[in-house]
Order: structure tokens, then C-alpha cells, then sequence
């Protein structure tokens, strides 16, 4: 298993795998717009190359304070590999050279399997509200 930053020729598998793992998700977040973004930001993404081939992505983000787990996703193929443990490990890792003393992320409340991976992993439910606000100027 290979885990290194993201390269430009990784955006196809990387929007494929996203548009697998996260049907549904809103336009804001179609994985084009949210690679893009994110790249326009910084290169906080990692991808798990297993026996040579793409197996999973992750993007993180550190603000100087907290740091954040977004679009985590092993491909189908390789599940139950130990991929996705050592996907979050690394990207911890890395936010903690960065400075980072805390990670968040977020599930949705209906993906109980996801959240028992995290769990597993040292997550914690905490008791906070998350909130957001779209803003009107963005076709979302």
C-alpha cells in the first residue's frame, strides 16, 4: 500500500471514486467543484494506490486551529483491506506536523457503519450542533 499527496493525473479516478462513495451529494459538493476548490486552497489531499491501483482518497484541511476529514472513500474493491485505517492515520499525521492538536469530521447521522469505523479509529460523537449556511450569491 502506497499513500501519497494527490497528482494532477489522479483527477479522474479521484472524481470517479468520490461520485461512487457520495451519491446524491449537493451541487456544491459534485466532486469536480470540490477538488477544484479545495486545490485552488491547498493540496491537503491523499491517495492510496493498493498493488497499483487507485484505491482511495481523502481531503483534509487545517485552518491553524482544528483540522478536518472531508470525502474519505475507499473504492468497493478494496474494503476491508485496511485501507481506510491507514488513510485516516496518514492524513492525522500529516495535520499534526502541520500543528494540528484536534481532527473533526462529519457523518451523516444515518451512516452507522461509518460511524463505527471512526470509532474504532478514536472519533468521538461529541455534543455539538452543526450548523451552515449556504450563501445566496453561489448557484448551489
Amino acid at each position: 500500500m502506497k499513500i501519497r499527496k494527490y497528482l494532477a493525473s489522479d483527477k479522474l479516478n479521484i472524481i470517479k471514486l468520490w461520485e461512487q462513495a457520495f451519491p446524491n451529494n449537493p451541487k456544491h459538493s459534485q466532486p469536480l467543484a470540490m477538488l477544484e476548490a479545495k486545490l485552488a486552497v491547498d493540496d491537503l489531499i491523499f491517495i492510496v494506490e493498493y498493488q497499483s491501483e487507485f484505491a482511495g482518497a481523502c481531503i483534509a484541511g487545517y485552518d491553524g486551529h482544528r483540522g478536518w476529514l472531508y470525502a474519505v472513500a475507499v473504492s468497493q474493491n478494496h474494503r476491508r483491506l485496511g485501507i481506510g485505517k491507514a488513510l485516516i492515520e496518514h492524513a492525522v499525521l500529516e495535520l499534526t506536523k502541520l500543528g494540528c492538536f484536534k481532527v473533526n469530521l462529519q457523518i451523516r447521522d444515518t451512516n452507522h457503519n461509518v460511524a463505527h469505523f471512526y470509532k474504532s479509529l478514536g472519533f468521538e460523537v461529541e455534543p455539538r450542533i452543526s450548523m451552515g449556511k449556504r450563501l445566496s450569491h453561489l448557484d448551489v
